[in-house]
């Protein structure tokens, strides 16, 4: 080996500390302040991740514990006795079955229509010109502002004696009660007066207002009509931001209790049944062990109950977010909000 071969090259330094002097100390306060922002970075996200999953966490670990595990001092996060009997009592008392296929069919049939009906508002509102546009875009944005319960009143009274143009009171004399229906859900959903539908409208709004014009005026010249450029390109560009939409309905849609009580209290849905636990397995506790009342019934075992039923309300949405999560998240990193 030749001694030019042996030698190090000049100005390059293999020794950290070698370095360092070279640097005037620059190197080590660069690499001590680089771990210590990775260190402060990694204990934040662990305890944001903490307080997210750890009420979650609460509520598996008490589904299954038994009613004495509840007393039990020594016992705190880990069944002392391990239990699935809490599943099939909270699974008998909110009827989860029939609940379970009502709510599913409400849901996915309500969040497709209000997804299929914001679409086309907010397509329209991104490429289309028209009278009074910012009046109506202003509308738009009042109704993610104002919470439902203002306009409760009106809903009631609108459904509950439901007229159009007068035409029922003309030819019966009466006017036509919804309430205890589907019907007006649909009818909200169609008029894009349901639940959210301001926020999907505007959502869908900055994504088509993203995409550039010029991909809608080689439609034209290659001889498309607006409904054609709308379904064949502008819809498929449109996927994530679709996704998004159709899960926030589906998901909001699916724990409702606000609508679902005023317009469908007839019919079981599991965001009823679990409002209604806490009552129903008061009744059913107080019948088994021949109480005058349920005010006897213990409370923890009664949160037991109810941490078990919103687990199995929300099992489904876990699933659904499972399958949905690479259009969902793509949606996040490929959403503007150009105003």
């Amino acid at each position: 080996m030749s001694k030019t071969a042996s030698k190090p090259k000049t100005g390059k330094y293999t020794n950290f500390w070698e370095r360092n002097r070279k640097s005037g100390g620059y190197l080590l306060r660069r690499t001590v302040m680089g771990y210590g922002v990775s260190i402060c970075r990694a204990i934040l996200l662990f305890g944001l991740c903490f307080l997210i999953l750890q009420p979650l966490l609460n509520k598996i670990s008490v589904s299954f514990m038994t009613e004495g595990d509840l007393y039990d001092p020594i016992v705190i996060s880990i069944p002392l006795h391990f239990t699935t009997e809490n599943y099939r009592l909270a699974a008998g008392l909110m009827d989860y079955a029939k609940s379970l296929f009502n709510s599913l069919m409400i849901a996915l049939t309500i969040s497709v229509l209000q997804v299929t009906m914001c679409t086309l508002v907010g397509y329209g509102f991104a490429r289309f010109q028209f009278p009074l546009k910012n009046f109506w875009f202003a509308c738009v944005m009042v109704m993610i502002l104002i919470p439902p319960q203002v306009i409760s009143t009106s809903l009631h009274l609108h459904f509950r004696f439901f007229d159009i143009l007068g035409i029922s009171q003309l030819l019966t004399g009466s006017t036509i009660n919804l309430r205890g229906s589907i019907l007006p859900y649909y009818l909200m959903s169609a008029g894009c007066m349901g639940l959210k539908n301001g926020l999907y409208i505007y959502m869908i709004r900055q994504f088509f207002r993203n995409i550039p014009k010029e991909m809608e005026e080689a439609a034209y010249v290659d001889g498309c009509g607006t409904l054609k450029t709308f379904v064949s390109i502008m819809l498929p560009d449109a996927k994530p931001i679709l996704t998004s939409c159709f899960l926030f309905a589906f998901v909001w849609q699916w724990t409702d209790g606000f609508y679902s009580s005023m317009f469908l209290g007839n019919i079981s849905l599991l965001s009823i049944k679990l409002k209604q636990l806490p009552d129903t397995f008061g009744g059913y506790m107080a019948r088994i062990t021949g109480a005058s009342s349920s005010a006897g019934v213990s409370v923890p075992y009664t949160n037991c109950m109810l941490a078990t039923g919103t687990l199995m309300v929300i099992v489904p949405l876990i699933i659904l977010y499972l399958y949905a999560q690479k259009g969902f998240v793509e949606s996040l990193s490929s959403t503007g909000i150009k105003m």
